[in-house]
């Protein structure tokens, strides 16, 4: 049987501590060929130095010109969507600095793909702390009418995506004017650029990386009290609308029910979604949160930036 071959993009910055260690997990994945791809955000630790001296060893890691600045994981990425060449390739996948992916990942994405016949992929993951607490990220929940427009499907080191796809998505991105570095979660727009388009996806109800939580996490769990608060301030100051709209308009999706009567409606547009709050999110205490916001909104005026 003929081993499918998966391009792997890799955002670094800084990654000195832990990217030896995720690098090694994704070349001892087991039943596929592989190549990664790494960008490098201009760094401070020798990150390139270190990634060029293992290249050189290793004709599975491909580096892409150094010495940009992105100035974050989401601008990294699509600077590897943009310049990756996928010809060739089954599946594009993507990865952080410092994970360690399950040796079967890839193939069981794949299996996964093929069995149900969809189109991209994501899973659970499973959170650990350097005090050897871990904690199981479910991600899972059935998908919802409308979540791809408020949530991505899972942390992006999760994703594979079929070819189709991930051409399809590259040919959005090099065509994308400036609006693009406004987004600042590329998993989030990775998954509403394949359901917007009708490409289906299936969420695995399994672990398939160990995801790291540390001091320099750009995005990490849900965990705690503190963690929660500073995401319910970003909710309040209107941002994640303000995502959703940018997005909206990215993956062709401005016509749609959910952003002409709800996102654009103003506040009687809160209410709309406020009340369809259960096809917005997939989580059922999500669920909860968006529709006290949304209520919110409805009832305050809402932030600037997402209208009035």
């Amino acid at each position: 049987m003929r081993r499918r071959k998966f391009a792997i993009c890799l955002a670094a910055y800084n990654g000195m501590t832990y990217i030896a260690d995720q690098i090694e997990s994704i070349l001892l994945q087991k039943n596929v060929d592989l190549q990664i791809f790494i960008s490098v955000d201009r760094s401070a630790d020798g990150t390139e130095d270190c990634l060029a001296e293992r290249a050189l060893s290793e004709p599975r890691l491909t580096l892409l010109p150094f010495g940009d600045r992105f100035g974050g994981a989401g601008p990294n990425f699509y600077r590897l969507l943009r310049d990756v060449n996928l010809a060739g390739f089954d599946y594009l996948s993507f990865a952080d600095q410092d994970d360690i992916w399950h040796p079967e990942k890839l193939w069981r994405a794949h299996c996964l793909l093929t069995e149900q016949g969809a189109f991209g992929y994501s899973s659970n993951v499973t959170a650990f702390w350097p005090s050897g607490k871990t904690q199981l990220v479910r991600k899972a929940q059935p998908q919802r009418t409308w979540d791809f427009m408020f949530e991505a499907a899972g942390p992006g080191c999760t994703y594979v995506l079929q070819s189709c796809l991930a051409l399809t998505l590259q040919q959005m991105v090099r065509g994308a004017d400036a609006s693009l570095l406004r987004v600042g979660y590329h998993d989030w727009l990775i998954y509403a650029f394949a359901r917007a388009n009708k490409y289906s996806w299936v969420i695995d109800d399994w672990s398939s990386i160990q995801y790291r939580q540390h001091a320099n996490n750009q995005i990490g769990v849900n965990a705690g009290w503190r963690s929660y608060w500073l995401r319910v301030r970003k909710m309040l100051s209107g941002h994640g609308f303000e995502q959703s709209l940018l997005i909206a308009d990215l993956v062709q999706a401005s016509s749609t029910p959910v952003v002409q009567h709800g996102l654009r409606g103003g506040r009687l547009g809160y209410l709309w979604l406020a009340l369809r709050a259960n096809q917005c999110r997939r989580k059922r205490l999500d669920q909860l949160w968006f529709f006290m916001l949304c209520m919110l909104f409805a009832v305050a005026k809402p932030p600037d930036r997402v209208g009035a």
